[in-house]
């Protein structure tokens, strides 16, 4: 991992694409009382989800401890696949949470959570609505067609911790995507593509939630999570197909969150059955 350092290049070399700037992130959130404890500004690495569970472990990281890098070369989604962008490109960024108010039972919610503090973020900072696929995709808008334009993952940090990763595309052009069902915030036409406001924003919608929801014991219902997540999620009310574990496969109406945040899909057997790991596939409107 190679630390952000402004003498390798100008921050105006690339004017499209100009890195973030570590000491007005750190100045914008850091302060007393907040979440968050330290912010760093990595210019590579390959992935900051490990980089940060590793310092986890080893006891080097505070809860707060905020991880970004200009550019992952092993960026990870869900089901270990590969998420790869040019430098400078989008966010890409990494926060150690630790829930100790929280049963762990309920720490499932947390991928969900941060979906909704980043569309909540970047429908304020960007002027874009933000839809949720379950459980972990976010999509935008882009030529009427709803496209992938990020996604999250969450991972244990040890005993105590969970290590949320959050990937954004942000100026990705049409040429750059890594498959044509991919968008950006610039593709979906947002006022604003600045990167230090859009992570400033999506950083604090992120802290307000967590705040919310360890308040309240990590209830979805009193916490307004569940709520909130149900009102945004692109995959409520579709027809899908789950691709779950030991290839079985799942086909019917996704209906609701059930109380643990997992996906309700009714079959046409007339059979209600939750769904708590697998690949969603939207088929169409129910």
């Amino acid at each position: 991992m190679t630390p952000h350092n402004p003498s390798d290049d100008s921050r105006w070399s690339d004017l499209d694409r100009p890195p973030l700037n570590a000491t007005a992130l750190r100045r914008g959130l850091i302060r007393e009382g907040s979440l968050y404890r330290a912010v760093e500004v990595v210019q590579r690495t390959g992935s900051t989800n490990s980089d940060l569970a590793a310092r986890a472990a080893a006891g080097t990281a505070d809860e707060g401890t905020v991880l970004v890098a200009e550019e992952q070369t092993a960026g990870r989604g869900r089901l270990d696949r590969q998420w790869t962008a040019p430098p400078r490109s989008g966010l890409f960024f990494s926060v150690l949470l630790k829930p100790a108010e929280v049963p762990v039972a309920r720490w499932g919610w947390l991928p969900l959570l941060t979906g909704v503090a980043v569309a909540t973020g970047l429908s304020r900072a960007a002027g874009v609505d933000t839809a949720l696929k379950w459980p972990n995709d976010l999509l935008l808008t882009v030529d009427g067609e709803e496209r992938k334009a990020g996604g999250i993952l969450a991972e244990r940090a040890g005993t105590d911790g969970v290590v949320i990763g959050v990937g954004i595309n942000v100026t990705l052009r049409a040429d750059e995507l890594p498959v044509p069902q991919a968008g950006s915030l610039a593709l979906a036409d947002a006022i604003s593509t600045d990167r230090d406001p859009l992570l400033r924003a999506v950083l604090r919608s992120l802290e307000d939630w967590y705040r919310r929801w360890c308040a309240a014991g990590g209830d979805p219902g009193a916490s307004g999570l569940q709520e909130a997540y149900t009102a945004g999620c692109a995959t409520l009310g579709r027809v899908v197909r789950a691709e779950l574990p030991g290839d079985r496969s799942l086909v019917g109406e996704a209906v609701a969150l059930d109380g643990d945040g997992r996906l309700v899909i009714a079959t046409e057997q007339g059979v209600q059955e939750p769904v708590g790991a697998g690949d969603i596939v939207h088929l169409r409107p129910a």
